[in-house]
């Protein structure tokens, strides 16, 4: 494990290593104050209810696998150009971030009841195999976040379709419920890019590594606002805009499956929830919140 570095560290990384980001081939996926967190749920001094037929969704389940990408895994979140799953807003088991897996099963079961599947630089079209391995761990809640990737392209040309998109994802959950039929799903919306790039575009830090290629859709000449800059940022913004439709229709086909409504897409990450070296992951800070937001829809009666 890494320790935390600290922003003056981060302004010490050279041009080289910074460099090294572009062969690494990893995107998105990707601090002031703490998030609002929740305390992790106590242990319940009743008995668990049985969930009735006509509402199957149980708010403290008793095991955790995420899927996803870079985000899931909090690339760059700890350390430049290196994953750091201890801060995951998922199965995390740092305190400060206050995963999802820590509040719902507590510091005693986080380790050995969550499992973390996700793999930085994945996209959609890997999204089956990934849940066939969370299936194989018969977990009772499985995570996604997936698609920033898909979006997150050299040029928008080259972003997935929609309507591959929209396999990729039907057949990942098909894959979970040949395995795990019982599983609940909680389904992230992607992030809205352009935001992303409104906020770290007034980071000097931040053009410096844009101009080495990283998301070029929509962050490559990120200082242009010109009128062809512009339509390219939000031909990239509809397409996410398209995948959250997707996920969101596909999931309410599924009755164990509740999505996040908008949430992360509509969440203002600020610099504070942002790396220092790239600033386009979550950082540490940014974890935490994503985990807020996960465990207030999740707990949702």
């Amino acid at each position: 494990m890494r320790g935390r570095r600290t922003f003056r560290t981060a302004r010490r990384v050279t041009f080289r290593a910074t460099a090294a980001l572009l062969c690494a081939g990893v995107l998105f996926g990707c601090t002031a104050g703490g998030p609002d967190a929740a305390a992790p749920v106590p242990a319940r001094t009743t008995p668990k209810p049985t969930p009735s037929p006509t509402s199957l969704w149980d708010v403290s389940p008793g095991s955790v696998a995420a899927v996803g990408d870079s985000v899931t895994r909090a690339f760059d979140a700890c350390a430049v150009l290196a994953d750091c799953p201890e801060v995951s807003w998922a199965t995390g088991t740092d305190r400060a971030v206050n995963s999802l897996a820590l509040r719902l099963l507590g510091p005693e079961k986080v380790a050995a009841r969550s499992w973390n599947l996700a793999r930085t630089g994945a996209r959609m079209a890997e999204l089956p195999e990934q849940m066939a391995g969370a299936a194989a761990e018969s977990p009772e809640l499985v995570t996604v976040m997936m698609g920033a990737n898909d979006a997150c392209r050299p040029t928008p040309e080259l972003m997935t379709p929609v309507a591959d998109f929209r396999f990729s994802f039907e057949t990942a959950l098909a894959r979970l419920r040949a395995g795990a039929p019982k599983a609940q799903v909680y389904v992230s919306s992607v992030p809205d890019l352009k935001h992303l790039w409104s906020t770290g575009r007034l980071s000097p830090a931040g053009l410096k590594v844009w101009k080495l290629g990283i998301c070029g859709s929509m962050l490559a000449d990120a200082e242009d606002l010109g009128p062809a800059a512009e339509r390219r940022r939000t031909a990239v913004r509809e397409r996410v805009v398209a995948y959250n439709r997707v996920l969101e229709e596909v999931c309410a086909e599924d009755e164990r499956c509740r999505y996040d409504g908008g949430a992360v897409f509509g969440f203002r990450f600020g610099g504070g929830q942002l790396s220092p070296w790239d600033w386009f992951h979550p950082s540490r800070d940014g974890q935490a919140r994503l985990a807020e937001l996960a465990y207030r829809r999740i707990t949702k009666e």
